[in-house]
C-alpha cells in the first residue's frame, strides 16, 4: 500500500509465533493513525498447524507470509529472519517507523537500534510481553486494551485499573509527574497535549494499557493532579502544588 505525500511510512512486521492473528484488524486500526503500513509481512513455519488461524487474515489484509523452517529444536528462525528483514528496511532509508508486533523481549536491540536512527517504533503485544520490550518501543500497546470490546471470553478486554493501583505504580506516577513539571506555567498548570508530548520524549505510555481510552481519563483516576477543562482544552495541576 503506497503512502500518500507527507504521510509516513511503516513496516509492520508480524512475529506470527507470539501474536494473536484475532487482533491484526485492529492492530492496523491503531497503525493507521501514524500511517500507510506500505510494508506487511509475518514470518512464522507456515507449516506449523498451531499457525492456521493466520491463513485467511493474511489474505485479508494483504500481509506476505515469509516461510522460515525452524532448523532446529528449541531455536526461533523466524526471529532472525524478522531482525535481518528490519536491519535491510532500515538500511534502505525508505522508512519513517516501524510497527513491531510480538511479545518476544528478544526484540528490545532491534527496537533500541531502530532507535539510533530516529525512527519511530510502534510495539504491539500481549500483556505478558516482557517489560524491556514494552519500555524500548516509542509506544508499546497491549493488544488487549484496543477495541471496543472482546469479541469471544478467550480474548479479555483490560479492565481500568484502580486509582489505589495506578498511585501505587512508582514508574508511572514518577513519569505524570516529571511531565507535568516541564510542561506547567508559574501557577502549576500544564496543558495536556504539552504533557502527552513530553511523556512521549521519555518513555512509552498507552493509557489503554491501563484501561482507559484516554490520557485525561488516566489522570483522572489516578487522582493525583487537579483538571481543569475549557471546552475542549484540557489543563493540569499537580495536587501537591494547589
Amino acid at each position: 500500500m503506497p503512502a500518500l505525500s507527507g504521510e509516513s511510512r511503516i513496516a509492520l512486521l508480524i512475529d506470527a509465533d507470539n501474536a494473536p492473528a484475532s487482533k491484526i484488524d485492529v492492530i492496523l486500526a491503531e497503525v493507521a493513525r501514524h500511517g500507510a503500513a506500505n510494508v506487511r509481512r509475518a514470518y512464522g513455519d507456515w507449516k506449523n498447524p498451531h499457525l492456521q488461524q493466520w491463513e485467511a487474515t493474511l489474505h485479508e489484509y494483504a500481509i506476505r507470509p515469509i516461510q522460515q523452517f525452524a532448523y532446529s529444536r528449541g531455536k526461533n528462525a523466524s526471529d532472525m529472519a524478522m531482525v535481518i528483514d528490519a536491519m535491510d528496511l532500515l538500511y534502505d532509508r525508505t522508512l519513517d517507523a516501524f510497527a513491531i508486533v510480538s511479545s518476544d523481549a528478544d526484540f528490545t536491540p532491534l527496537v533500541m537500534r531502530v532507535l539510533t536512527d530516529g525512527l519511530k517504533v510502534y510495539g504491539f503485544g500481549e500483556q505478558k510481553t516482557p517489560l524491556p520490550f514494552v519500555n524500548s518501543c516509542s509506544t508499546f500497546t497491549y493488544v488487549e486494551g484496543l477495541g471496543q470490546q472482546a469479541s469471544t471470553p478467550d480474548e479479555p478486554s483490560l479492565r481500568p485499573s484502580s486509582g489505589k493501583k495506578l498511585r501505587g505504580d512508582t514508574r508511572l506516577v514518577q513519569m505524570l509527574r516529571s511531565a507535568v513539571d516541564a510542561s506547567d506555567d508559574s501557577d502549576g498548570w500544564a496543558h495536556l497535549g504539552a504533557v502527552g508530548n513530553q511523556i512521549a520524549n521519555q518513555a512509552s505510555l498507552d493509557p489503554r494499557n491501563y484501561g482507559y481510552r484516554k490520557l485525561s481519563d488516566l489522570i483522572e483516576a489516578i487522582d493525583l493532579f487537579e483538571v481543569r477543562r475549557t471546552g475542549q482544552v484540557v489543563h493540569i495541576r499537580d495536587k501537591r502544588k494547589a
